[in-house]
Order: C-alpha cells, then sequence, then structure tokens
C-alpha cells in the first residue's frame, strides 16, 4: 500500500534477504502496470519475473569474496550496475573502513541524481571521523542528497560549538511534533554528556511521547549519558520494551531488586527471546550489580 510502495520495495531488495520480501512478488505483479513511478534497479522486479528494460532475470553473483580493492573498483566503474555496486555495498558495510570510499562517494547517487545508492550512508557512517574533511565539500554541494550527507556526516562528529544548535534542534523538534529524526539529534547530543543538560527535558519529552518504538533506546541511552537520575524506573519499564535495544538497555541498567532479577531470569530462559538478549540476561545474572549504561 502506499503512494511510493515502488522505491520501498527496491530499498527492501537492497537491504534485506530475499526470503523477507519475496513473498510480495503477487502484490507487486498485481500493480506494477497502473503505477507512474517506474522501477529503477533490476530488484525486486526480475526476481519477481517483472521485465526491466526487457532484461530476464539471471540471478548475480555473490561479491561476499572481492577483496576490498576489487569492491572499490566496481564502485568506481563508470559501467558498473547500480545493482551491482548496492551489492559491494552491502559487502564493505561488513568489514572495516574503507577510507578509499571517500573520493567515490559523490559519484554513488541514484541515475537521477536526486537520492544515494541504498546503503551508501551506513557505508559513510561506518567511516565515522575518517568522512569528514571531505564532508565540508559534500555540504556545499548543489546535489541535495549530497549536501545532506554531508552536513550529518559533520553533526555527528562536531566539536562544543556544535552543541547549542543541536539543543535548539531538539526543541524545534518537540515543538513541531517532528517524530521522524529526533533519534539522531539524540545520538549526537549524547556525545556532550553532561554539558548538553539543556536537552534534558525535551528527550524525557520524547522518550514518553514518540510513536516510534525503535527510537526509545536513542533517547534512554542520550540521557543516561547526560543525566541518569530519575532513570531507574524507565530501566524496569524497558525489560518489557518490545525492542530487543531496549530491552537490552534495561537488562544492564535496570536497579538490582526481586522485580528486576526475576524479569531478567524470564528473558535468559524464554526460547523465543533473541540470542543477544539471552546472552545480555545470563551474564548480568552472573553480575547482579550490573554495570552503567553507555551510550555505545
Amino acid at each position: 500500500q502506499g503512494e511510493h510502495w515502488v522505491r520501498v520495495l527496491e530499498s527492501l531488495s537492497a537491504g534485506w534477504p530475499p526470503e523477507w520480501w519475496e513473498d510480495l512478488g503477487d502484490v507487486a505483479r498485481t500493480r506494477i502496470g497502473a503505477e507512474a513511478e517506474l522501477p529503477c534497479f533490476s530488484e525486486p522486479w526480475m526476481r519477481f519475473g517483472i521485465e526491466v528494460q526487457s532484461r530476464p532475470f539471471v540471478p548475480r553473483p555473490s561479491l561476499a569474496g572481492c577483496s576490498t580493492a576489487e569492491l572499490l573498483a566496481l564502485l568506481a566503474g563508470t559501467r558498473t550496475e547500480g545493482a551491482t555496486k548496492v551489492d559491494a555495498l552491502r559487502v564493505l558495510n561488513g568489514r572495516e573502513p574503507a577510507e578509499g570510499l571517500i573520493p567515490l562517494v559523490p559519484s554513488l547517487g541514484t541515475s537521477d541524481g536526486r537520492r544515494p545508492l541504498p546503503l551508501l550512508r551506513r557505508a559513510v557512517e561506518c567511516l565515522g571521523a575518517l568522512a569528514v574533511p571531505a564532508a565540508h565539500g559534500w555540504a556545499q554541494e548543489d546535489r541535495p542528497w549530497l549536501a545532506l550527507l554531508g552536513a550529518d556526516v559533520l553533526a555527528d562528529h562536531g566539536g562544543p560549538e556544535a552543541l547549542p544548535g543541536l539543543v535548539t534542534e531538539l526543541v524545534e523538534q518537540w515543538t513541531a511534533r517532528a517524530w521522524c529524526g529526533p533519534d539522531r539529534t539524540a545520538r549526537r547530543l549524547a556525545r556532550f554528556g553532561p554539558d548538553a543538560a539543556g536537552a534534558v527535558p525535551y528527550l524525557r519529552r520524547f522518550l514518553l511521547r514518540t510513536p516510534h518504538s525503535y527510537e526509545r533506546t536513542a533517547y534512554l541511552e542520550a540521557l543516561a549519558a547526560i543525566d541518569r537520575d530519575g532513570l531507574e524506573h524507565v530501566y524496569t519499564e524497558s525489560l518489557w520494551d518490545c525492542e530487543e535495544t531496549t530491552r537490552l538497555v534495561g537488562i544492564t541498567a535496570a536497579p538490582t531488586n526481586t522485580e528486576t532479577l526475576g524479569r531478567i531470569a524470564v528473558l535468559r530462559d524464554d526460547p523465543m527471546e533473541t540470542t543477544e538478549v539471552r546472552a545480555a540476561a545470563r551474564a548480568r545474572l552472573e553480575d547482579p550489580t550490573g554495570q552503567p549504561c553507555s551510550n555505545n
């Protein structure tokens, strides 16, 4: 459902294993003829038997065996198909950051020049501070996607001078009830620790009111880094959270008492829990005092 379902399916196919989205083939085949928004990539259309530029579906070879230098060469190649470049980015994202990716970033947009290739943003985030010098130039680019990527890199690694602007940004996001994006602002604020105390009231509001459960972890970790006062109840409540990352925070930081240890034991023994949660619960029960919550 939705106006931009074509782009959504392309994004899913780029970032998720096929078995997670192959069952949408019937829906795609039914809807594709009536849509004005045409496919940009080979996947998932060829796998669904939908012709793209009259080419039949041919599974692409895995790039997992390629060296990092070979993957970068594919990304630099002017004749490399966009889908192959996405595959190369997927493999790179599972390796140590490749500094050689930095000069290639401006060339890794979609063919219409409107968006970065899927998985490029994740690859740039993995580069961390290595991307900062180039990001100054990206932020001045005319292409909106590249300018935004550059601005985000600079915001992620800004010095103390960036703090007032980040607090103001969070306040404006709350005033506008902008539910998408404050989690990123929260992560940036967490780097400043207690110096970001001015953001605490708004982080608490987003923690309580966000409609996006996956964002709660960012707000909770930011509060832990800036001001842990009064979080004991929130940590305890997190042990029942629907999000794995939030349960992990609760397991680590919830106060030691009969209620929390009992709940952690349930998480440890639950066969439907994730491996990470069960392991964290086991470790906490071996050391019931727990450790301070980290924003890492």
